[in-house]
């Protein structure tokens, strides 16, 4: 391979270089997670210029905790992995963006992205990988508590909980993976679930009920976090009975799902499902022209 591809990926906060606006690309890829950076890959590849525009590198895989089943890696943590994914695209000379894209419109037979800062690019087609959101539990105190906490990022904040008790809200495998990371450091770890079963991969289940610092409190939803300057309880709530009553806690780790940027794709006048996703034919194109569409599919 060209020795010419060999050089560092451009990463900036803060407004970019005419270098980077004032060109046109064959394609501009918005999101930078798995299914972004695998498509900057090929673009390159094929010889296309391209760039990277996205909120934060590796998307929700840099907010994972253990990673057991991507193939080549027995076990290795979300942010790691996503270090190796950005090490594959520096190897293309991919620039990488850290912006926020507000709008896409078409112009003529190009497309005009624009971002938050105010910056503005051009291109001749455009890739959405933007994936999905965390969803918010949306209680009194969440966003009063959020940073001191309430965190949703597991493998970001879990070295901060050392010694503590801590909950994870939620069924499913990232829960499960964030509640068997927090173990590694909380003294005592909750997993607060709406339901009498998890959702879980049977896998992640034996692993919990095998834990001894893990506790699972059935049928039972948040209904509001409460604290002085740092989170110090949440005010729970069964199911079935409606009892409410008092979980004393230092940290509080929400991981009940995600959900699409639904807001961007109806700016940018995107066909969507019911349930906000875009949709594509088997050519992953979408309902306008020249924009296709990867990653977080349904």
């Amino acid at each position: 391979m060209s020795s010419t591809f060999k050089i560092s990926v451009t990463k900036m906060d803060f407004g970019v270089s005419e270098e980077l606006t004032g060109k046109v690309y064959d394609t501009v890829i918005i999101g930078g997670g798995p299914a972004g950076m695998s498509a900057a890959i090929y673009a390159a590849r094929y010889g296309m210029s391209t760039i990277i525009i996205t909120e934060e590198v590796g998307g929700q895989v840099a907010k994972a905790g253990w990673v057991e089943n991507y193939l080549g890696y027995t076990r290795i943590m979300g942010p790691d992995l996503v270090t190796k994914f950005e090490e594959h695209v520096k190897y293309y000379n991919v620039p990488i963006i850290i912006d926020s894209v507000e709008n896409v419109e078409r112009d003529g037979d190009l497309f005009k992205i624009y971002t938050l800062n105010g910056d503005e690019y051009t291109a001749r087609t455009v890739i959405l990988t933007v994936g999905e959101k965390k969803r918010k539990l949306n209680v009194p105190g969440e966003d009063t508590y959020n940073g001191r906490g309430v965190s949703y990022c597991a493998p970001c904040d879990a070295p901060l909980f050392k010694g503590k008790v801590v909950a994870v809200v939620g069924g499913g495998d990232s829960a499960a993976s964030a509640a068997l990371l927090l173990t590694e450091y909380a003294s005592k770890v909750y997993i607060i679930h709406r339901r009498n079963q998890l959702r879980a991969q049977k896998y992640y289940q034996d692993l919990l009920l095998k834990n001894p610092k893990i506790e699972i409190i059935w049928n039972t939803v948040v209904k509001e976090l409460q604290g002085d300057k740092l989170l110090r309880k949440a005010v729970l709530q069964r199911v079935d009975t409606k009892e409410i009553f008092e979980l004393p806690l230092d940290g509080l780790f929400v991981e009940i799902g995600a959900e699409p940027p639904v807001d961007l794709f109806k700016r940018i006048g995107l066909e969507l499902s019911q349930d906000g996703y875009i949709k594509v034919n088997h050519l992953m194109e979408t309902s306008i022209p020249g924009i296709y569409a990867a990653g977080g599919l349904r």
